[in-house]
């Protein structure tokens, strides 16, 4: 008898409808599954079997070939145990046949228990596109299901109890929709940083438009206790973006019961000995990397020429695409890959050139040579330039409070409100985003800033990217004040920052 029971595949972080078709025929006993399983989906025979005889259920001795449809494509994973165990009983007649508009996901366990699996929420989201209406998933995977918004949603906990529930013995209880709880999580605050307050003003200038930035000192001056506070001066997501971030932590298998959806926007810190895959994605199966794990967030460089320079090149055209694509023999998937890149150096080997203490050991061809490390290319996509100076002893035991993140968020979520009524219905949040015919139409100078302009991209060998990117920063200082137009300030103040002398070594 032939049976086929629905279910859904991932590719990417994009889901896709698949089918699990059952065929059981007289023969020599053998089971098949065919349609480009991997070898999760080839060992799925073992975990069928005991998972229906542990369960007291009924397995043919006939010969039995499972299809997975449609077989063209390639199959990846072991969510796809329950839908073949389902397709065989019910071909068997052991369960009566599901519903065409039902589908099943799960990893059997030997006993008959249903296992967690990662990537539930772009496969739920995909069910909702594909019209299914009911959509049965491990107990545990259950609230992220229901964030799609679209199939009713049924938690299983083991193969004897879907099969009652099938069967008409039970009643299978649907999973309410899971509604976040408001959580007061606490974030490092810029009123723990003393002193530092042109960095902060920096990172202020970042989070309004969502710029890139570079930050220069010495070794304990205060780069990556500042960077790690940017996130608590950031806009809350949206429900759009947290759906979207979810997606790729889901298909991570970083989601749990408890914290279905992302609610924070990430900071990802990845290791200097990160890999090109680690950090961009890859792998024989294509998974996503840390670019993609701070899509709507912060990716933090800590040591930036410390990593290898191949490994951040693979970053120049993300930073430009806002996706990544990893392509492979069997396919290409797409990442998102929208962050915020921050990083943090030392302007030397030993860390202290140019300090006021004189103690730096390099020589000017040891502090050219490590500057040469990072490309320029990549700087070039760094709007932000910034030197952090060693923190004064009198800023150390200054006895008034530094203005706290709640504060600066609020000068942030102001000019972020700016521009999403400037750019309502074009798709780009944030001024770092803007397409050139914007810059051209909503950072137009007057005559004093386009002298200014001028002189600066003739003294500094500006390039055509750096310009526009000078103009962007200049329209969201404009923003934090409320003006219309760029001013000269706003300019200058755009400037100062693509003029880090550090850089030229």
């Amino acid at each position: 008898m032939i049976c086929s029971v629905r279910t859904l595949g991932i590719s990417g972080i994009q889901g896709s409808a698949v089918t699990a078709e059952c065929y059981i025929s007289q023969g020599l006993p053998g089971f098949d599954i065919v349609g480009l399983p991997d070898a999760a989906g080839k060992e799925a025979r073992d975990r069928v079997r005991a998972a229906a005889k542990s369960s007291g259920l009924s397995f043919p001795v006939s010969r039995i070939t499972v299809n997975l449809a449609p077989a063209s494509q390639k199959k990846a994973g072991t969510h796809y145990d329950l839908p073949i165990l389902l397709s065989i009983l019910a071909a068997s007649g052991s369960v009566r046949r599901p519903k065409s508009t039902s589908a099943f996901l799960g990893e059997l366990s030997l006993d008959g228990t249903i296992r967690p699996i990662s990537g539930v929420l772009p496969m739920a989201l995909a069910a909702k596109r594909e019209g299914i209406q009911a959509l049965f998933v491990p107990a545990e995977n259950a609230p992220e299901a229901t964030l799609a918004r679209g199939p009713a949603v049924y938690p299983i906990h083991t193969v004897a109890q879907l099969a009652a529930g099938l069967n008409g013995e039970t009643t299978l209880e649907e999973e309410p929709l899971w509604v976040p709880s408001r959580e007061d999580t606490v974030m490092p605050d810029f009123k723990d940083v003393l002193g530092q307050e042109n960095v902060k003003r920096a990172l202020e200038v970042a989070a309004a438009g969502s710029h890139n930035v570079l930050l220069i000192g010495p070794p304990g001056s205060g780069k990556s206790m500042l960077s790690k506070r940017l996130p608590s001066i950031l806009p809350d997501m949206t429900w759009e973006e947290s759906l979207e971030v979810s997606q790729v932590y889901s298909v991570m298998g970083m989601l749990t019961p408890r914290n279905p959806l992302v609610t924070q926007r990430p900071f990802r810190s990845p290791h200097h000995t990160v890999s090109n895959a680690g950090l961009a994605g890859g792998g024989s199966n294509p998974r996503p990397g840390e670019i993609s794990l701070a899509h709507k967030g912060v990716l933090f460089l800590d040591e930036m020429p410390e990593f290898r320079k191949d490994t951040l090149d693979l970053m120049r055209q993300p930073l430009e695409d806002g996706k990544v694509t990893i392509s492979r023999v069997s396919g290409a998937v797409t990442y998102p890959a929208e962050f915020m890149l921050v990083c943090a150096m030392n302007p030397c080997k030993c860390g202290w050139y140019g300090h006021p203490s004189g103690r730096c050991t390099c020589s000017p061809q040891q502090v050219e040579q490590y500057m040469q490390r990072i490309s320029g290319p990549l700087l070039d996509r760094i709007d932000l330039h910034v030197n952090v100076p060693s923190v004064e002893y009198e800023a150390m035991r200054r006895k008034s409070k530094p203005e706290s993140s709640a504060q600066v968020k609020e000068r942030v979520d102001a000019a972020r409100a700016i521009q999403s009524r400037r750019f309502e219905g074009t798709g780009i949040p944030c001024n770092a985003q803007m397409t050139p015919p914007m810059v051209g139409r909503f950072c137009e100078l007057d005559s004093r800033c386009d002298a200014l302009m001028k002189a600066a991209f003739e003294r500094m060998g500006l390039t055509a990217r750096s310009h526009d990117r000078v103009l962007r920063v200049a329209r969201t200082i404009a923003d934090l004040d409320g003006a219309e137009h760029i001013g000269v300030e706003h300019l200058s103040e755009a400037i100062q920052y693509r003029n880090t002398d550090i850089l030229k070594g």
